[in-house]
């Protein structure tokens, strides 16, 4: 990032917490130099106030990127005072929650160059996965920005459209907490077979986050995976004929919360 246009022009950060932290330090990490950094933080942290950004200051009058990252009952509110860097070539990309792209263009101008971003949570670890779409304003050079900006916390995939957003979020951007809530039941189970609850807990852990890795590594499709783990009549058949169960199981349940999120993305983004 050293040469690029945002270490030239600077980059301004809305709201650093745990998201705006990790994008940061992953910044940092690739070459950015802090002094081409604006931090606007009304509570920042002690780390943040050791890293040489710009904090609290006057900000840059047409900044490369302006990466949002506020939560969304504060977008009101601060959007408005930046009104005068729309319209132009600065690059706004929004990683608020059911914030849309014709809310920013309503807000900063029709031809304000906007990407519109979905994170999850494993980015505080640079694991996670976004997901972006763009206005016409922003165009390829825009995605092509956003992306060398949002990979600095894992990996990044481009959508066909902004509508995919809410199904996005149903998916990956609320999906880790589905996973957590695995591992707590996934827990729970080892301690009603008698297990203690701190070695049922580091099992379940270690077992989530070493298939992870696996489905992630191996050229193998989850199915395949599972199939291969499958014994026939034995221990993990017994299991999945409980998990698989069209009516009960994992194929009932789980399409159920992602349609369950995807539709409150919706809402949320309506207002």
């Amino acid at each position: 990032m050293k040469d690029s246009a945002i270490a030239r022009d600077g980059l301004v950060l809305l709201g650093c917490g745990k998201m705006g932290s990790a994008m940061l330090a992953g910044w940092l990490a690739r070459g950015l130099p802090p002094a081409s950094v604006w931090v606007v933080d009304p509570f920042p942290s002690d780390w943040l106030k050791d890293q040489g950004v710009h904090l609290n200051v006057d900000l840059p009058k047409t900044p490369a990127v302006v990466l949002v990252a506020v939560k969304p009952q504060m977008m009101v509110e601060v959007l408005p005072s930046l009104r005068a860097m729309g319209n132009g070539n600065t690059l706004f990309v929004s990683v608020a929650a059911g914030t849309t792209i014709d809310f920013f263009e309503q807000t900063l101008g029709a031809k304000t160059p906007i990407v519109r971003a979905m994170p999850n949570t494993p980015a505080a670890i640079s694991r996670g996965i976004t997901a972006i779409a763009g206005n016409d304003s922003a165009g390829d050079i825009g995605l092509v920005a956003a992306e060398t900006l949002l990979s600095a916390v894992g990996e990044v995939v481009r959508l066909d459209s902004e509508d995919q957003i809410d199904a996005v979020t149903g998916v990956s951007g609320s999906g880790p907490a589905y996973v957590f809530h695995m591992i707590e039941t996934l827990a729970a189970g080892g301690v009603a077979q008698g297990l203690s609850p701190e070695l049922a807990m580091r099992l379940a852990k270690a077992t989530v986050a070493g298939a992870g890795a696996l489905a992630m590594e191996a050229k193998e499709s989850p199915e395949q995976l599972r199939i291969n783990v499958t014994s026939p009549n034995g221990t993990t058949q017994a299991a999945l004929e409980v998990l698989m169960n069209a009516d009960h199981g994992f194929p009932a349940l789980l399409p159920r919360a992602v349609k369950a999120a995807t539709d409150r993305s919706k809402e949320l983004a309506r207002g």
